[in-house]
């Protein structure tokens, strides 16, 4: 008998190094291109991808499967619906400088959010959306994971980018070294949940110079000895650790690094000139769109990013100062509209789909006491490319924008976060009734919750 098999046999004897939910084995990206790289067949390889299918079961949905990428932008704090995407002009209270006019039969504030309105016809607008929840960090979540945060399987629940991350993970080629889910401005952004910390977002606040720490100091050369030395010495506890799953993941995480680094790709993809940032408007959400579009741009594996742009939506006082609303649609307004010009000129944006919504609506009419707005359960999202057909509106408010009296949509009811969960799953070829049947509470984790009043589904009129 072996030592390392002398070993395993001790081990064997205690209950926390047994194989559970927490340390199963799993069929990694890194094993992946191990396998494919040493010229396996495919016959091989689709016998693993059967074993791991084996976990979940659906009713076979029909999925539109007209997108291949998805930019989701989450509005933190939540801004006026009736002030932006569904505008109702309130008699002396709406300033002047809206201007609002009609473009392409929409009213459109084009004082605010003028160069949006000159693309309208590139994107569509769902008036009947409604939140669930008055509260912010509940609302941002429960639009992350598509689902009550609060509810059962709520502290476990992996965001929207996790879920398409382990279902693109097959359609990852050897040699693509960027994370399928990257999150940019997210840091408090829900993770991967219960799934492996390998489809975890890559969270990263972009900066001109690019991702920090890709070079050593000591030289490439130099760092790759030592790399391979550090393998040569602890394999046997990283890879296919006898310690469970928690090893094989920090394993994960020091060779996904390893990749990004001494690539000129991963450079070239993350790095931004001043010029291009200033095209974006030169902030902070400008350059998340910019970076998401020229990763998108490298095709290095990345489906799915999330920009959260805290730029400060939550506007209970002065909403109309110069600081707040004029000044915060503007950075919206130059980031998105660049992002989608640039999408469609680098023939992107038919195969990505964008989506944009806050966590939950504002009061509308009058200002309040405060002259802000606070909370209300009406609001919109905005949807582009990725098989959505422009100019659309879904939906529609009353004279207020307080309530929804049209759903422009086949259920006849409200949008919630779930159909959105359902939209992006079915525009990426995922079937959104898929159970996966590895959770730890042994549950069943549904990608869309079919519990509830109805059963939530696609917004198919987006894209018919």
């Amino acid at each position: 008998m072996s030592e390392q098999e002398k070993i395993n046999r001790e081990l064997k004897k205690y209950p926390w190094t047994h194989p559970s939910f927490f340390r199963r084995p799993h069929w990694t990206r890194r094993q992946f291109f191990e396998v494919a790289g040493a010229g396996v067949t495919g016959a091989f390889l689709a016998e693993r991808y059967a074993k791991a299918d084996a976990v979940t079961t659906n009713s076979g949905a029909a999925t539109l499967n007209t997108a291949k990428n998805v930019i989701f932008i989450l509005l933190a704090g939540a801004p006026s619906h009736t002030d932006t995407f569904d505008l109702k002009v309130v008699d002396g209270v709406t300033p002047a400088s809206f201007a609002p006019e009609t473009v392409n039969g929409v009213l459109w504030p084009t004082g605010l959010l003028p160069n949006l309105g000159s693309v309208l016809s590139d994107f569509a607008i769902v008036r009947s959306l409604h939140a669930h929840a008055l509260v912010h960090s509940l609302a941002q979540t429960w639009s992350q994971i598509g689902r009550n945060p609060a509810a059962a399987l709520g502290n476990i629940a992996p965001n929207i980018g996790s879920v398409v991350a382990i279902e693109k993970e097959r359609e990852r080629l050897p040699g693509q070294v960027l994370p399928t889910f990257l999150a940019l401005n997210s840091g408090a952004g829900v993770g991967s949940g219960y799934l492996p910390a390998s489809y975890a977002p890559f969270k990263v606040i972009p900066a001109a110079a690019g991702i920090v720490n890709t070079t050593n100091s000591d030289g490439q050369a130099r760092f790759t000895a030592r790399w391979n030395l550090m393998h040569s010495l602890d394999d046997t506890l990283r890879v296919n650790s006898a310690y469970g799953k928690a090893m094989d993941d920090y394993n994960d995480f020091y060779s996904s690094a390893q990749e990004l680094m001494y690539n000129p790709v991963v450079n070239q993809a993350f790095a931004f000139t001043t010029s291009d940032s200033a095209r974006y408007g030169n902030t902070s959400t400008g350059n998340a769109c910019l970076v998401a579009m020229q990763v998108l741009k490298a095709q290095q594996g990345t489906h799915f990013i999330q920009i959260t742009s805290a730029d400060g939506w939550d506007m209970h006082q002065n909403i109309y100062a110069a600081t707040q609303l004029p000044a915060k649609a503007k950075i919206l307004d130059n980031a998105v509209s660049a992002l989608l010009s640039d999408l469609k000129a680098n023939g992107l944006l038919d195969s990505t789909m964008v989506v944009m919504a806050g966590e939950f609506g504002r009061t509308v009419g009058k200002l309040t006491a405060a002259q802000g707005r606070d909370h209300w359960l009406q609001q919109f999202a905005m949807f582009a490319g990725g098989g959505v057909k422009g100019g659309r509106i879904v939906g529609a408010t009353d004279d207020a924008g307080a309530d929804t009296v049209d759903f422009g949509w086949l259920p006849q009811r409200y949008v919630y976060p779930e159909d959105i969960e359902a939209t992006i799953y079915s525009a990426m070829g995922i079937d959104w009734t898929t159970v996966r049947h590895d959770d730890p509470l042994g549950r069943g984790f549904e990608y869309v919750p079919t519990t509830g009043p109805f059963q939530f589904q696609p917004v198919n009129e987006l894209f018919a």
